[in-house]
């Protein structure tokens, strides 16, 4: 069946880059899969569409299918996610899944309920507190999607079910190995009981469900590592989102502990941080 030159379909913008004067190429998700598409013009200062392409942006879209790119000949933004541009912090967390996804999504693959995840999420960064957490919950959910997610209720190795133990992780074999079958597996690391009970409840609750959960610090750091560690040797590379996350974290709490030091601001005597 010859395919229409000319469709609609909604879209996510995960990635830009200039292209000429005054173009720029966009990389979108779709319910249909992943397309990389050419905003003709948009640099330019007069341009309409400019405002409905920007990052993140939800779109309605008419494309066109052209010779080495798809062209985008309309744009209409379905919603506005004003907090994603208003804080750093968010935007980053924002960045961080668009990157997680342009690298779990291949081009030509069915991304329904993909996309479906990732604009929930960019709710949930615009919106939610805990930015942490949910970070967690998206890449487990990205992790299942693309056939990836990792055992954690059997052991990897000699299948026993696993135990509310101090066991262990290994990236390598794709999940958590017993104690015993841990303490031989050189390439595994001690997962602590809260980490792993937070990991299975993470990947087996709702939405409504995990708002309720609140980790220590020690927890959530052992969780977030683990998961990065594990996508990072899935995808055999670094992601550049992560790194600036960090540092700028570790930015913001120098901040915070620099504000607490200094006390009330002697102008607002009741301000408190």
């Amino acid at each position: 069946m010859r395919q229409e030159r000319l469709f609609r379909t909604e879209g996510i913008v995960l990635r830009q880059r200039d292209y000429g004067e005054a173009d720029r190429i966009l990389t979108l998700l779709t319910p249909g899969g992943k397309i990389t598409a050419l905003a003709k013009g948009i640099r330019r200062a007069t341009s309409r569409k400019a405002g409905h392409l920007e990052l993140f942006a939800h779109s309605q879209l008419m494309l066109a299918r052209g010779r080495n790119f798809y062209i985008i000949t309309q744009a209409e933004s379905l919603e506005s996610l004003e907090p994603l541009r208003e804080d750093l912090l968010r935007f980053t967390y924002a960045c961080y899944a668009a990157e997680l996804v342009d690298s779990f999504i291949q081009e030509g693959e069915e991304s329904s309920e993909p996309y479906g995840l990732l604009l929930q999420a960019l709710h949930w960064f615009a919106q939610e507190r805990d930015l942490r957490l949910w970070m967690r919950y998206f890449e487990l959910r990205l992790l299942r999607f693309s056939g990836y997610q990792p055992e954690l209720f059997t052991c990897v190795r000699c299948l026993a079910p696993l135990q509310a133990v101090e066991n262990f992780f290994s990236a390598e074999l794709g999940g958590v190995l017993c104690h015993r079958c841990g303490t031989q597996e050189p390439s595994a690391k001690a997962l602590s009981v809260n980490a792993h009970k937070v990991l299975r409840y993470l990947s087996t609750r709702s939405a409504a469900e995990v708002r309720n959960l609140r980790l220590h610090e020690g927890t959530h750091a052992e969780v977030e590592t683990l998961l990065q560690h594990y996508i990072e040797y899935i995808l055999e590379r670094e992601l550049k989102s992560v790194a600036f996350l960090r540092r700028l974290r570790r930015e913001l709490r120098a901040l915070e502990r620099e504000r607490s030091l200094k006390g009330p601001s002697p102008s607002n005597p009741g301000a408190r941080i």
